[in-house]
């Protein structure tokens, strides 16, 4: 018998998601007390032993649903908790999974993803720096300022400047480059990049790889495992993740989901 609900157990959620740590990245990230208030995990289980799990993360305005994994479980858990999802959110789905809102939900897909892992880290740990910056909550107006003009859009929470995880390339005195994270938790050891983006009259020099190779290299003395997400079709994005160190780990899809009047 299949059994569905919420799970609040911290261990039990991490047992289950380090099956595939590298996978699930952005919700180990979540059991730390910086995201915890804000997730939400519906689970199923199958004589007593988990199936199925996802993450519903309620910490930015949209709400964001993380359902990755094996497709036929994962279908099942979201047709059962399906009254329970927001009226719209946005969603990272492993292949297959998107069916199961057929019928109860409009989708608008916004391309093919691929999630990459640092694999060789060998790659940049003996490079040396070229004139990164390490940023923190002091530089958040030129930051802003920066994804205004160059990534907008882009799902950035200002509290992570705290982590002083990102780092920037300066011309003068504009910040032009920056990578950062997207969650950070030295406690289970994950870290997932995220708000890499070069000003356009800057770019196609280098500078979103050597701040990326920058925060990498910090951050393989704080975690063990490194990974991010990119747009199946930004070859030159894909290329940069390449030469430091990054594999491909699986496939996904990203959507707007709106529930059907």
């Amino acid at each position: 018998m299949t059994d569905f609900h919420c799970l609040h157990d911290k261990a039990v959620i991490e047992k289950f998601l380090r099956r595939e740590t590298d996978l699930h990245l952005y919700e180990i990230g979540d059991l730390a007390e910086f995201f915890w208030p804000h997730t939400l995990w519906f689970a199923s289980s199958r004589n007593n032993q988990l199936s199925a799990l996802c993450l519903l993360y309620l910490g930015q305005s949209q709400p964001t649903l993380l359902a990755l994994g094996e497709p036929d479980p994962l279908k099942k858990l979201i047709k059962s908790i399906s009254d329970l999802l927001p009226q719209w959110f946005y969603a990272h789905l492993s292949p297959g999974v998107e069916l199961a809102f057929l019928g109860t939900f409009q989708l608008e897909s916004h391309g093919d993803h691929l999630k990459m892992s640092l694999k060789r880290p060998a790659l940049i740990k003996n490079w040396k720096d070229s004139g990164s910056v390490r940023l923190g909550p002091e530089d958040l107006a030129e930051v802003l300022k920066l994804y205004e003009e160059s990534y907008p859009g882009n799902w950035f929470d200002p509290r992570m400047l705290e982590t002083r995880e990102y780092f920037g390339v300066r011309k003068g005195s504009r910040l032009v480059s920056i990578a950062g994270i997207h969650v950070f938790s030295p406690e289970h050891r994950v870290a997932a990049l995220g708000n890499i983006t070069t000003a356009k009259s800057h770019r196609q020099k280098g500078l979103a790889t050597l701040v990326t190779r920058e925060l990498c290299r910090s951050l393989l003395d704080k975690v063990d495992h490194i990974g991010l997400n990119v747009a199946a079709n930004n070859h030159a994005a894909l290329s940069c993740y390449r030469k430091l160190g990054f594999d491909i780990v699986a496939p996904y899809g990203e959507f707007s989901v709106q529930r059907i009047p």
